[in-house]
């Protein structure tokens, strides 16, 4: 757990204008620095990513889009290239975003191929998963849950796995305003993890880092984020005002301390 430094991670999805955005990185820049274990990422739309990267210039903050596609180049309108993500400077990239497949039919195949097509461009892909299928038990979410993760990773290596970040985004939680219970969240990722070990092994398993996401807020992250498995939050609606987004990066590393007292005491 300990070398996995938290994340938090800000998707804006179809929100915000370019000035709009350079004015909300300059005033979360300074504040931040007092978090240094804590990894801040800004996820925007694409006609933003210029001035985001340029605003995050000489700041911890890094860049991330918020999907992409599987080729570099081609006749493909419309559609965002992983190498002009890279040449741009952008680090993160959301992949498999529950919106991206209800909305426009992203199968688990598709977010491999876009998986693997990041990580050959040194982008670090955050594959969000969800219940494929409205779970009828706990057993059943967990049984969709271990699929998407299964045929996500398909063909991608050990090694390259271990860069590989998982945010799981239960559907019933996702706008809601109401979070899963802390507790049915870390069962969740618990799976993910074992999961992985299955997969690969348990080297792979501890060093992939497993987010929570759906309805975080500064007043529930903490509960969330001190469980063994969860290791940062992916952020909607509330990470739309700055101040709120300080505050989840000032929980998060609370959360980091709490798990650090945890293991000196154990």
């Amino acid at each position: 757990m300990m070398n996995r430094r938290p994340l938090v991670i800000a998707n804006w999805k179809m929100n915000k204008l370019p000035s709009e955005s350079s004015a909300y990185i300059q005033k979360i820049a300074n504040p931040l620095r007092r978090y240094p274990d804590v990894i801040p990422v800004l996820a925007g739309q694409d006609v933003l990513l210029p001035a985001m990267v340029e605003a995050a210039k000489q700041t911890d903050i890094s860049i991330g889009a918020e999907n992409m596609y599987w080729q570099d180049r081609g006749a493909f309108t419309g559609e965002t290239s992983p190498a002009a993500l890279e040449d741009l400077g952008v680090t993160y990239v959301i992949i498999g975003h529950s919106e991206r497949r209800n909305y426009f039919r992203e199968t688990d195949e598709k977010v491999n191929l876009k998986a693997q097509a990041a990580l050959q461009h040194n982008l670090i892909p955050i594959i969000a998963i969800d219940e494929a299928i409205k779970p009828k038990d706990d057993n059943d979410r967990s049984h969709w849950v271990v699929n998407e993760v299964i045929e996500s990773l398909e063909g991608i290596s050990a090694e390259v796995a271990k860069s590989v970040i998982i945010a799981y985004e239960p559907t019933a939680s996702i706008g809601s305003g109401q979070a899963m219970t802390p507790a049915l969240a870390q069962f969740s990722l618990r799976r993910i993890r074992l999961t992985l070990a299955d997969m690969y092994d348990w080297d792979v398993a501890n060093a992939v880092r497993i987010m929570y996401g759906g309805s975080v807020k500064p007043e529930n992250a903490y509960e969330l984020m001190i469980q063994d498995d969860i290791d940062g939050v992916l952020v909607g609606d509330s990470a739309l005002d700055p101040d709120n987004f300080i505050e989840l990066c000032q929980v998060a590393n609370r959360a980091l301390l709490t798990k650090i007292r945890r293991l000196d005491e154990f």
